[in-house]
């Protein structure tokens, strides 16, 4: 069951949209679900292909401070990025990865889901598109955010070239959740 606040980090590569994953993650959070939220960012001088993260903390309460040293969800797509923030996971967390790119897990977690959004985005065309997969896990497998408001926010914040992707995408990571029965709640 999803409780309050909630930490989370979000982590890959630069490039695959881990940014704007907490972005729409937390506007989602703020603008449909009535609840405040904070986040973060840093990503290498690289841009693309260098190491990225976001942080966000979501809560039903107003939040005083936009960091916090222990976190309760970790989202990892890339092996370095996991290597990195798995130390920041509690130790009664929720891990989820893209097993095709967080290939060795160096700490195991109870409750540890595996997506493979980055597999599942080259299928729909777009690699790119990885990072609404996981978004679409997220709503479905953990409850985090309703998926309506997902896709709501999704369409105003997106290129509107790209939204028929996105959709897509999110569904596809809703559908895994409920295909494979992955369900924290």
């Amino acid at each position: 069951m999803i409780t309050y606040p909630q930490r989370v980090t979000l982590c890959g590569f630069g490039g695959q949209g881990i940014i704007l994953s907490a972005v729409i993650l937390g506007t989602t959070a703020v603008t449909k679900g009535n609840l405040y939220a904070v986040q973060t960012q840093s990503y290498g001088s690289e841009a693309r292909g260098g190491q990225c993260q976001a942080e966000l903390i979501i809560d039903r309460k107003v939040i005083n401070s936009p960091v916090a040293e222990k976190k309760n969800l970790l989202v990892a797509m890339f092996q370095t990025a996991y290597e990195k923030y798995i130390p920041t996971l509690e130790e009664d967390g929720v891990l989820v990865i893209d097993p095709g790119l967080v290939t060795k897990i160096t700490r195991p977690i109870v409750h540890t889901f595996e997506v493979p959004a980055t597999q599942i985005a080259v299928d729909l065309g777009n690699r790119m598109a990885a990072n609404m997969v996981m978004l679409g896990f997220l709503s479905e497998a953990l409850g985090l955010i309703g998926h309506q408001d997902l896709l709501d926010v999704v369409k105003d914040n997106v290129n509107p070239r790209f939204v028929e992707l996105n959709f897509k995408a999110v569904e596809a990571g809703a559908a895994y959740a409920k295909e494979h029965n992955l369900y924290f709640r």
